[in-house]
């Protein structure tokens, strides 16, 4: 004999339930079969709600009482012939009628008692199980119904019973040694106490009825058939890349189903744990998946947790004080006012010093607890000997799972340095004796975060996922995207980083997309978005709270390089081309590397000077390796050495400034790179990073330009002033012919001071053969003496920019 139990998404209407009959059908011709069935999908809930509200008075609870005759009723229609309808649906309504009046009994009487609860949820069982037997007759002559309720028998604690396995074993055997039909169709969930008034299991009790049958026939096995393909690794729904478990022993489908596992009632296993009886997890609607086996069996494998789970909605009550240290009873007297209240606690740790015991139970109980666990100890908390219990709601306890855990090494390491990697900070920690779980209290707002960050360390082969906030757009950002998206495939086979671009804003519009935008078609996404809004941008960001966050800022905005602070405060790394933050105030650039160590969250921008040339990640090395820069010597505008590798007698100053732009070499406004404001900027952050204190202003800026141009207001006037200009151009490249010089424009840092400006660079010098776009750096360090450390290659360019900040991404993913 086989046992089979189908739950409420199985069985929520007409068309789930012929899904049902087929299943049943192929699996009555093997075997003799005992069907177990839930109520309809949510309808135990609008039975709980409809009589809440009639005990409150509101009339509304009519409305869902029709609701529920309604849904019934149509199901019957649609699975049995017209012809046998009439007598069906008589009952349907008597069914109907006995539940309207004991909800009206309760809007009388304004009140809802235990007992009356579970005799009015007992109908959703009640209901399904008779339609659903009574269509499994149009094919399957040799099948009846059995009421539950008649076989399994308990207490009278309403809400919960416990069962009687004494009498309803006996009752079990008795009735099916003398029952000849090939299938029986049972209600779930429900039971009677022994003078016959009705009880219920306890929700998802459908599961724990089907065991106890199981049990007391000793089945060959237990089917609990749902809507997914057995036990997952990780609630699918928050973990996108949850995998089914094929196999899996009692103790570790009891602790997984303990810690919020929906797909198992926990008290299932027990009956059928004892006779060593096998459950397979099934799905309804995939019924040829492999499922999950659940056994007794040690099924050998390289990865010792099967399972990663949490429970929501948990508070963690901590008792402390001199008081408890070497006082025997506090525990005890702890956990008998817990139990006294009706409080289940979930979670325990105590301190070795016995100075305090941490405890977690349910938000529901936690104001109940607080009251009764002060009054417990009032004596002691008057006399300052214990504190009054701290009281933390709104957490999360979060599980891993495993039978074979007890055998490896440094898994709680593993698990603790990778959430504390993505800043989810452990609030309490505990492990059984058995080693068969580690449990942790953290943040609700971290548990998304938390579970996938653990299951990518865990079960996704070391692949890591990195989600990017992308704020502009333009020129460098659309190559930016074009990388990743031609790359993607190639970083998750060989690097194992998985990149997905979760926001992108310009000046106008954001997008988001939890799952990841689409890059084939980001730029129309895009313009679907919402108006953009800084602000909101972040907001995002910080209520998403992705594992491996990174906010990529391609802009030139100063009031963009103002919120780096925030992000790096929530563990999410920043990567940007945008110098204006690490050129800011000496301060404010240390403070932003301080974070940055404190939150562990890269802040890197290697963009900031040379592009996609290594030119800080080179200074950075040399610093950690105990080299000391003495000087610096640098051609650090590639758009500004294009200009001048450009200007001669055949191309006025003008039409090569003009050209530079149109290629995308200088900034949005030139004025930024012909006033040396850039090179500045560049040479202060290379200086810093070498490990010196400078500010912007220490930095003597010999400007070239005349002071007429740099005060313009627009690009318009811009441009009108240089063709104004255009002779002093022409009389400073006149003046580098005569030299027998190519003009090239410096940034120098030598004796602890710093200057930028035009230079007349001789042929002999390394810098005079400098072309196209290209830069150049000379290190002067005290191992490159004579001969200086040399860096060259393209400094500018929106492909060679947007290279450089996807190398500091993947920077961060192989971190």
């Amino acid at each position: 004999m086989k046992v089979l139990k189908f739950g409420g998404t199985s069985v929520a209407n007409a068309q789930n339930i012929k899904l049902v009959l087929n299943i049943v059908s192929d699996k009555a011709k093997e075997e003799k079969l005992i069907v177990v069935v839930s109520a309809f999908s949510k309808i135990t809930d609008f039975l709980q709600l409809a009589s809440q509200k009639a005990a409150a008075g509101d009339e509304s609870f009519k409305d869902i009482l029709a609701d529920i005759e309604k849904k019934h009723l149509d199901a019957l229609k649609e699975l049995i012939p017209v012809s046998e309808q009439s007598s069906l649906l008589s009952h349907i309504k008597r069914i109907i009628n006995h539940l309207e009046t004991l909800l009206d009994g309760c809007y009388l009487l304004g009140e809802l008692s235990p007992r009356t609860s579970d005799t009015i949820l007992s109908f959703g069982e009640l209901l399904s199980s008779y339609i659903i037997a009574e269509a499994l007759k149009q094919n399957l002559k040799n099948s009846s119904y059995k009421d539950s309720r008649e076989l399994i028998k308990t207490n009278n604690h309403f809400g919960k019973a416990v069962v009687n396995f004494d009498v309803s074993n006996e009752l079990i055997v008795d009735f099916f040694a003398s029952n000849e039909n090939q299938v029986v169709v049972m209600p779930g969930f429900i039971a009677a106490s022994l003078d016959g008034i009705n009880t219920t299991l306890g929700r998802g009790g459908s599961d724990y009825t089907a065991a106890i049958l199981a049990g007391a026939l000793d089945a060959n096995d237990l089917e609990i058939w749902t809507d997914v393909n057995g036990m997952f690794t990780a609630n699918p729904k928050i973990v996108k890349q949850a995998q089914p478990i094929a196999y899996i022993s009692y103790q570790e489908a009891m602790e997984l189903s303990h810690f919020g596992a929906k797909v198992l009632y926990p008290p299932t296993i027990q009956p059928v744990l004892r006779k060593n009886i096998p459950i397979l997890i099934k799905n309804t609607f995939e019924p040829a998946a492999d499922g999950t086996y659940i056994s007794n069996q040690f099924f050998a494998q390289s990865n010792p947790v099967k399972g990663i789970t949490h429970i929501d909605a948990i508070t963690l009550i901590t008792l402390e004080g001199s008081g408890m240290i070497g006082v025997s009873g506090s525990s005890k007297r702890l956990f008998e006012v817990l139990s006294n209240k009706n409080i289940n606690v979930i979670f325990i740790t105590q301190a070795s010093s016995e100075h305090s015991i941490c405890i977690g139970i349910l938000n529901s109980d936690a104001d109940v607890a607080e009251e009764a666990i002060n009054k417990a100890f009032e004596v002691e908390i008057s006399q300052n000997k214990i504190e009054p219990c701290i009281v933390e709601k709104n957490l999360c306890i979060i599980a891993l799972v495993g039978e074979n855990m007890k055998n490896h090494q440094g898994l709680s390491g593993r698990m603790f340095s990778t959430l504390g990697k993505n800043n989810v900070n452990i609030r309490a920690i505990a492990q059984g004796a058995s080693e068969r779980n580690i449990s942790a209290v953290i943040n609700e707002r971290d548990v998304k975060k938390a579970l996938n960050t653990l299951h990518e360390n865990f079960f996704e082969e070391n692949t890591k996922q990195l989600n990017l906030f992308v704020m502009g757009v333009g020129n460098v950002g659309e190559k930016f995207i074009e990388q990743i998206h031609q790359q993607k495939k190639f970083l998750k086979e060989n690097l194992k980083i998985n990149l997905r671009v979760i926001a992108l804003s310009n000046s106008r519009k954001m997008y988001f997309d939890e799952d990841g935008i689409s890059l084939k078609e980001w730029q129309f996404l895009l313009e679907t978005g919402e108006p953009a809004d800084k602000e909101q941008f972040i907001s995002n960001v910080k209520q998403l709270n992705l594992r491996n966050s990174i906010f990529v800022d391609i802009t030139a905005n100063e009031s963009v390089s103002k919120t780096y602070e925030q992000f790096l405060k929530r563990n999410i790394a920043v990567v940007t081309c945008n110098k204006i933050a690490c050129a800011s105030e000496y301060d404010n650039y240390k403070k932003l590397k301080k974070l940055s160590q404190q939150f562990n969250a890269p802040f890197l921008f290697e963009t900031n000077v040379g592009a996609g040339l290594p030119i800080i990640d080179t200074v950075k090395n040399l610093v950690a390796s105990g080299d000391k820069v003495n000087k610096i010597q640098a051609v650090l505008s590639g758009s500004l050495n294009f200009i001048f590798n450009n200007f001669d007698e055949n191309n006025t100053f003008h039409n090569v400034v003009k050209e530079a732009g149109v290629q995308g070499f200088t900034e949005p406004d030139p004025k930024i790179d012909l006033s040396g404001i850039d090179v500045a900027r560049k040479i202060l952050i290379l200086i810093r990073e070498s490990g010196y204190k400078m500010e912007i202003d220490e930095i003597t800026n010999e400007s070239f330009m005349p002071t007429e141009c740099l005060d313009t207001t627009s690009n318009e006037a811009f441009f009108e002033s240089l063709q104004t200009h255009s002779a002093h151009f022409e009389t400073i490249y006149k003046e580098a012919l005569s030299k027998e010089s190519r003009l090239k424009y410096v940034a120098q840092f030598e004796n602890g001071k710093a200057n930028v400006g035009l230079r007349f660079i001789p042929k002999d010098h390394p810098f005079y053969n400098l072309e196209g776009k290209d830069n150049i750096v000379l290190f002067f360090t005290d191992r490159y003496v004579d001969q200086p450390l040399l860096i060259k290659g393209a400094g500018a360019g929106a492909a060679v920019t947007a290279s450089g900040i996807f190398a500091d991404v993947i920077r961060i993913g192989n971190v």
